[in-house]
């Protein structure tokens, strides 16, 4: 059987119609990222090929301008009160991923494979209650928003848009009325769109390839003397990109990548699935990456980067 499996390059398995809740704040630039947006003829059937596929645009992730720029604590400021969504949406995206591969309901029934069931949890139980160097129970979610306090960012539109969703507003009028920053909603909206799917292969791939496997070659590159230079503003941001660097690479990474060659197996069809999600997912985060560098770079911030 051959390694590769060929796709057509017009809509992938996930056509507009199957999302469910096709769109998240303004018709306007910047717009989410498509999910049948697909550019190479031959999709790669296994791990190894499928992250060579993809290495140009975690390339660009990797070598981006915006760590280098990051160095005032304004600056840090106003990156952390767009990245805040990115991290809400983190989350999204891994419970989603519990979601399709354990029981979640009642009455319990064992469900999908075991080992990726062990997988997801302990993804989750880092992720959602992580123990930290101070003995306190905190979720990485909860981390950042303190991180923001230290920083003076703007916590605002974050808070207000999960109040929105504690009263039971949908995702799309939340992001939109909390006044969230017009780069941090589009890349949310690109998530929500794979989330919203309810595609495993999918949900599968843009967590691992677009966040744990990236996350720590990203974060290592802002971790480094961030507490040093800013000893009384950014100690808690610091700790937050530790703990990702570490956990990520060290245990979360390589067994996130276990289970996704796992859930993707021999089909072609989930193969080229991954291929459309982690595209979507990198494009997503470099679209963040230019709207914050562009915004850092104008004067004053002048016009919210958007």
């Amino acid at each position: 059987m051959s390694d590769n499996a060929t796709v057509s390059l017009g809509e992938s398995s996930l056509g507009e119609s199957s999302l469910g809740e096709s769109s998240l704040g303004e018709s306007r630039s910047p717009t989410p990222v498509s999910l049948s947006d697909t550019r190479i003829e031959v999709i790669p059937r296994d791990l190894a090929g499928l992250m060579a596929a993809l290495a140009p645009l975690r390339r660009q992730l990797v070598e981006h301008e915006l760590y280098r720029r990051l160095v005032d604590v304004d600056d840090l400021a106003l990156f952390a009160s767009h990245h805040i969504f990115a991290v809400w949406d983190f989350m999204s995206l891994l419970k989603a991923l519990q979601r399709e591969l354990t029981c979640v309901d009642v009455p319990w029934v064992p469900k999908g494979s075991s080992a990726a069931r062990r997988i997801v949890n302990e993804l989750v139980l880092a992720e959602e209650s992580d123990k930290l160097p101070d003995g306190r129970i905190l979720s990485h979610f909860e981390l950042y928003r303190e991180a923001m306090g230290e920083l003076g960012a703007d916590g605002g539109p974050i808070d207000d848009f999960l109040a929105r969703l504690a009263r039971g507003q949908g995702v799309s009028e939340a992001i939109t009325q909390s006044g969230a920053p017009c780069h941090g909603r589009s890349f949310v909206q690109t998530t929500w769109r794979i989330v919203k799917s309810r595609s495993l292969p999918m949900i599968a791939a843009a967590f691992t390839l677009g966040r744990e496997d990236v996350i720590p070659d990203m974060f290592s590159q802002l971790v480094a003397g961030l507490a040093q230079r800013h000893p009384a503003r950014a100690r808690t941001l610091a700790l937050y990109f530790q703990r990702h660097v570490e956990l990520d690479g060290d245990e979360h990474g390589p067994a996130s990548l276990r289970m996704l060659e796992g859930i993707l197996g021999t089909d072609s069809a989930a193969w080229s699935d991954a291929y459309t999600a982690t595209r979507a997912a990198l494009k997503a985060r470099l679209a963040l990456w230019d709207g914050l560098l562009a915004q850092l770079s104008a004067p004053a911030n002048a016009g919210g980067g958007c």
